[in-house]
């Protein structure tokens, strides 16, 4: 089967109504980061609170000040607003593509580290890049989670989405594949994050199981220019045609 790796999105939908459950990995495994995250926002230290959330005032903070293990919970392919999320316009899939969705994609999260799409997450935030506490996120995970993420993929092919930064959590230890978006003859970085979900959405649609599915698909706007292969990294360059 292909999974795809994903990025996670600074904006977040709030409410929800799905149930708890066992995200990937271990719940067991994040109590310690989750606990750290919890003990800041109960602290009730603006100053604190301002720093993880990377707000400037306080009254910002406000939609995000809820204890994460008592809080309504939404699918991770939902919970997350951005660009790249605009575009996958998630709520206009049927119902096949959507449980694609939440089966195949995994998402980087900055404070629950690699979930499913379909895992169940509250509203949160932490700004990328921050600590949380003492603790360094991606470190965390990266030294917590990649022998993990390397048996749950080991029978599957890995199409990987996210933006670099997301690297420092895992690094797939097979071979993977990774998109590249050139406009005019330049590497793109806001439309990296347009395209990102315009792929998503039409792997998913169209139920694509592996790469040699992926290389046959057709993407309104995206020319393959070049396929380059680096080690275990397949690169493939799209240019943008619009």
């Amino acid at each position: 089967m292909l999974k795809i790796l994903f990025s996670p999105s600074e904006g977040k939908n709030i409410g929800g109504e799905e149930d708890a459950k066992e995200l990937l990995g271990s719940n067991k495994a994040r109590i310690e980061i989750l606990s750290e995250y919890n003990n800041i926002i109960k602290s009730a230290d603006e100053d604190e609170i301002k720093k993880l959330f990377g707000f400037k005032k306080f009254s910002d903070c406000t939609p995000y000040i809820n204890d994460i293990f008592n809080s309504p919970l939404m699918c991770a392919i939902e919970r997350y607003q951005g660009v790249a999320y605009d575009y996958l316009e998630f709520n206009s899939l049927h119902n096949e593509a959507k449980e694609y969705l939440k089966n195949n994609t995994i998402i980087f999260s900055n404070l629950f580290g690699a979930i499913l799409g379909g895992d169940t997450i509250p509203n949160y935030k932490v700004k990328q890049g921050n600590e949380i506490g003492k603790i360094i996120p991606d470190k965390f995970y990266r030294d917590r989670f990649s022998y993990q993420l390397d048996l749950y993929l080991n029978n599957d092919e890995i199409l990987d989405l996210r933006a670099g930064y997301y690297d420092k959590f895992y690094k797939p230890n097979k071979p993977y594949t990774t998109l590249k978006f050139l406009k005019n003859g330049k590497v793109v970085s806001h439309w990296a994050k347009v395209y990102r979900g315009i792929v998503l959405r039409e792997v998913a649609k169209a139920d694509i199981k592996s790469m040699y599915e992926f290389m046959k698909l057709e993407i309104e706007g995206l020319i393959v220019q070049e396929i380059k292969k680096i080690k275990n990294k397949t690169e493939i360059v799209y240019r943008i045609e619009i």
